[in-house]
């Protein structure tokens, strides 16, 4: 990354958050009654996110809360670094099981890997039914063409890309935006002030994930504004 890509990025608009929720609310939920949600959880480990590792450990285990009443919520953690490197855990039922094996890696220079994360996401649908992808990452670095094809194939199924963008580097920007666009999922950035606020997002997606639109309605009951922002946006259908 260069020097410019290090710099702390300005905190998300309110303009800009308000479109990433009503993205949100507006992505369909297709999942059998009775079962867990599944929700693939993907990282960029690779070296320029290793201040940001530690402090995203500690937000991923709370996607678990809220969720056991609506049928549960199953995790697939996914990462890249390093030489080609990329990992991806069986379903996890468990925050305790997720945080440990999250606390076990550690970020090494590489390329992104987003292409196998997508690909990924597809090969599990594929095989049973996957209510949405997180990702998490702050640069692009591969042919853009590629991405949306893939990208194209996983909105084929059925499966919104909810892309956390840290920072503002414009390339990997236009590129999460687009993967975002194909996948009928969302697109929002933030950065090291906002830590709070992604949390919130992220809880909110993994409720959506397990139960849907009411159950993010009932969510949002004594959460933050953000959330709440979310409701009223479902509110308008």
């Amino acid at each position: 990354m260069t020097d410019a890509d290090k710099k702390i990025p300005q905190k998300s608009s309110k303009a800009a958050i308000d479109a990433f929720l009503e993205k949100v609310s507006s992505t369909p939920v297709i999942k059998s009654a009775g079962e867990s949600g599944r929700l693939i959880f993907a990282m960029d480990a690779t070296a320029s996110r290793e201040p940001a590792w530690d402090r995203a450990c500690h937000i991923q285990g709370e996607m678990f809360k809220e969720t056991a009443a609506l049928g549960g919520l199953d995790i697939q953690l996914c990462y890249y670094r390093g030489f080609g490197e990329f990992q991806a855990s069986q379903w996890l039922s468990s925050s305790d099981e997720l945080l440990k094996r999250m606390a076990r890696v550690s970020c090494q220079g590489g390329h992104t890997q987003i292409e196998k994360v997508l690909n990924q996401a597809i090969k599990q649908t594929k095989q049973k039914k996957v209510q949405a992808l997180v990702f998490v990452g702050d640069c692009m670095e591969e042919d853009v063409d590629q991405l949306c094809q893939v990208a194209g194939e996983l909105g084929m199924l059925g499966v919104p890309a909810f892309m956390f963008h840290e920072g503002a580097e414009p390339v990997a920007q236009r590129a999460f935006k687009q993967i975002a666009r194909l996948t009928r999922g969302a697109y929002c950035s933030f950065d090291v002030t906002s830590a709070g606020q992604l949390r919130d997002l992220l809880r909110a997606v993994a409720v959506y994930a397990a139960g849907g639109q009411s159950a993010l309605q009932d969510f949002s009951k004594d959460r933050s504004e953000v959330v709440r922002k979310l409701t009223r946006q479902l509110s308008k259908d």
